[in-house]
């Protein structure tokens, strides 16, 4: 099954009338405005800074339908926490469909490569999902993230180490592109035994489906992202029927895992693991690691205690995720009729879950503007979700994350911001935002 689109030019959900279909039909006027249907979530204003729009959404419209997108936006946190905690009422069948409608020259482009995505993790309600999270979470779990450690250092040094050597010779280098990005998908290839693909490669073909699901781009734009997103399928279809994976991957275990009925695990539903697990195991956390170390930077006096302060760049890992998680959203749909926050969702509802949002919930952190390390309930944010969908890959990002800044800040001591003129390039997606440059001299 191809991932079908949230239809974006439906009427009324662009030009501030209501369809008599639209969910929000029954809880607003045909006339009536709000203004926060002026928000655009791929605009640029918004992508650079959310926060005010985060703020009066909470504040005057915690359960808000977006006329754009057609999608409910919750953004206060206990709501957030209420939709993650009941999947007998949210189901998250929508968490991969696509932001942007996928035109038939697209999909012809998807067919064509064999494209398709069953339910397995992220997306799968059903009674399979708890044996195949129970996969993946033995590949991330706390021994072999421990036993990773080294490992993550060794790959973090090497790659450092060049980028003091570009510094000397070019004045300049970007930590996202040449560090940010390459560390977590070496490390991933290691810990899940991936080979016969270069890292580069591994990761144009992550952000292509990150931009073609998740983005607002041009019908030229999607086919070219179409084509990129075959190939990786392609070549996770190929590897994964190969039958020449290493017994202690993960796509061994995958093949050896057998359903609730008892039979093997299908091929298609093994690739579709396998493409959230290699996207969301690299391209999120490479998209953690550029904003903790474009935060650190920014923040006076940090750099140098880095090294010096031993629970230091876990914490400012930890407070980066609370404010600037990589992952913005997620997605629900309604399973029924059901109330949240006063406001009436009938069944089939379309919710954005405002996971970026939710960590800057004054009525659970104090100050949640400012960043403080040391605030007693730091953990307490929902950007790896909570309940049964909860990011099995939590420990492991944060633990890269904070190597990166620690290794980052050991080997490149005198480094700073390069000074450009103008705010670096955001990635802004639907659901994924981060710096896409972090320049340094």
């Amino acid at each position: 099954m191809i991932i079908p689109a949230l239809d974006v030019t439906t009427p009324g959900t662009g030009s501030g009338t209501v369809d008599p279909h639209d969910p929000a039909a029954g809880s607003r006027s045909p006339d009536t405005h709000h203004p926060l249907d002026l928000v655009d979530l791929f605009a640029d204003d918004f992508v650079r800074d959310p926060y005010p729009w985060l703020d009066t959404l909470r504040a005057q419209a915690p359960v808000h339908h977006d006329p754009r997108t057609g999608l409910w936006l919750v953004s206060r946190h206990r709501d957030i926490r209420q939709v993650l905690l009941d999947p007998a009422a949210f189901h998250p069948d929508n968490a991969q469909h696509a932001a942007t409608r996928l035109p038939m020259a697209v999909l012809r482009v998807l067919a064509k490569a064999g494209f398709q995505l069953p339910p397995a993790l992220a997306n799968n309600g059903t009674d399979s999902h708890p044996g195949l999270r129970r996969v993946v979470s033995g590949f991330f779990n706390a021994r072999r993230v421990t036993a990773a450690i080294p490992v993550i250092e060794r790959i973090a040094e090497d790659l450092l180490d060049d980028a003091r050597a570009r510094i000397d010779a070019d004045g300049e280098y970007d930590l996202f592109t040449s560090f940010a990005q390459i560390l977590p998908c070496r490390v991933l290839m290691q810990l899940l035994g991936i080979d016969g693909i270069d890292p580069p490669t591994l990761i144009r073909w992550s952000d292509a489906s990150l931009e073609l699901f998740w983005g607002r781009p041009t019908l030229e734009r999607q086919l070219e992202l179409a084509e990129l997103v075959g190939e990786f399928h392609q070549w996770l279809t190929r590897t994964a029927n190969s039958g020449t994976a290493p017994t202690d991957s993960f796509i061994a275990a995958l093949a050896r895992h057998r359903l609730p009925d008892g039979t093997l695990l299908d091929p298609a539903t093994a690739v579709s693991a396998c493409f959230f697990v290699f996207i969301a195991g690299q391209s999120t956390t490479g998209q953690l690691i550029a904003t903790v170390l474009r935060r650190a930077l920014a923040e006076p006096g940090l750099w140098p205690r880095v090294t010096h302060e031993a629970t230091l760049a876990e914490a400012w890992v930890e407070e980066v995720i609370r404010r600037e998680p990589p992952v913005t959203t997620w997605r629900r749909v309604t399973a029924r009729p059901v109330d949240l926050a006063g406001v009436t969702l009938p069944a089939g509802a379309q919710l954005l879950l405002m996971l970026m949002g939710s960590g800057s919930d004054p009525d659970v952190f104090t100050e949640p503007e400012r960043m403080c390390p040391s605030r007693s309930n730091i953990r307490h944010h929902l950007a790896f979700g909570v309940g049964r969908h909860r990011c099995p890959g939590a420990s492991l990002a944060r633990t890269e994350a904070a190597v990166a800044l620690r290794v980052a800040a050991r080997t490149l001591p005198h480094v700073r911001p390069l000074a450009e003129g103008a705010e670096p390039p955001m990635l802004g997606l639907l659901s994924f935002r981060a710096p896409a440059r972090v320049a340094v001299a």
